[in-house]
């Protein structure tokens, strides 16, 4: 795999995303009415902003290529455990009653634009092909980790399924529960389009530094986009939706903190 270091381009966007993307999604969660504009979804500063992201999307495409790999780094540049952040155990009862199991009843669903609706249990993704690789996680915080990752592509997994040609954008579903203001908490979810769905890194992870992948970093199973800042590696996933848009999942930008003024891509 490439070593090759991000350009300065990456590097500027990765500032720009720290600053500008969790400001405003912190602003909006904390109740800033100054910043009322960035929860309005009709404002036009809003739409504005979320103009420039799809602007950036499109441009790294077009810089960086689809195949393009996020830097992998040597076992000897892990220096600690990968730090959970966000959900580290969640409290649903469906996830609760996985994790006494050992998660011998889990199941990862494939649904939505498919021809062929699948279901895996965990050892049944063990049992397939395997990839393991070591990359640098990158926070909108602010922070970073390296760790290895290892898991099955889920490219073949989408393949398997059948993705039918109208689907657009790959949905992942999770059991944590993030708030909602004043309305109940909602399921956190997550998606891709389908070039980062069958990127050549895009894993489907169940293990992390040569150990079985432990609740607080996502167990039993999480998505790795490695060319995508942390909030789009979403942890305890149960179901992958193909889909054609994102009308009609919660708040319809893609994403929980898409929904609260994060960008969709959050590429790096």
């Amino acid at each position: 795999m490439s070593d090759t270091p991000k350009s300065g381009l990456n590097l500027t966007r990765r500032r720009l995303i720290g600053l500008g993307g969790a400001t405003a999604a912190s602003l909006v969660l904390s109740g800033c009415d100054q910043f009322d504009f960035l929860g309005q979804r009709d404002h036009p500063v809003r739409d504005v902003l979320e103009r420039a992201n799809d602007l950036t999307y499109r441009v790294q495409r077009m810089l960086l290529g689809q195949n393009a790999l996020a830097r992998e780094y040597s076992p000897s540049e892990i220096r600690q455990g990968q730090r959970p952040n966000g959900s580290v155990d969640p409290t649903a009862d469906d996830y609760l009653a996985l994790k006494a199991g050992d998660f011998a009843n889990y199941r990862l669903s494939i649904t939505g634009l498919v021809e062929r609706p699948q279901a895996y249990s965990l050892a049944e993704l063990r049992n397939m092909p395997a990839q393991s690789q070591i990359t640098r996680h990158d926070c909108v915080e602010g922070w970073s980790c390296i760790a290895k990752w290892t898991g099955t592509r889920l490219a073949p997994v989408l393949d398997a399924a059948g993705v039918r040609p109208e689907a657009r954008f790959v949905v992942f579903h999770c059991y944590d529960r993030m708030p909602a203001g004043l309305a109940q908490p909602q399921p956190y979810y997550e998606s891709c389009d389908l070039v980062d769905a069958r990127h050549p890194q895009t894993i489907l992870a169940y293990g992390l530094n040569d150990q079985v992948l432990p609740v607080s970093n996502g167990a039993p199973l999480r998505v790795r986009i490695e060319r995508a800042l942390g909030y789009k590696q979403p942890k305890y996933v149960h179901t992958i939706e193909l889909v054609e848009s994102f009308a009609a999942i919660q708040g319809g930008k893609g994403g929980y903190w898409e929904d609260n003024g994060y960008d969709w891509y959050g590429g790096i």
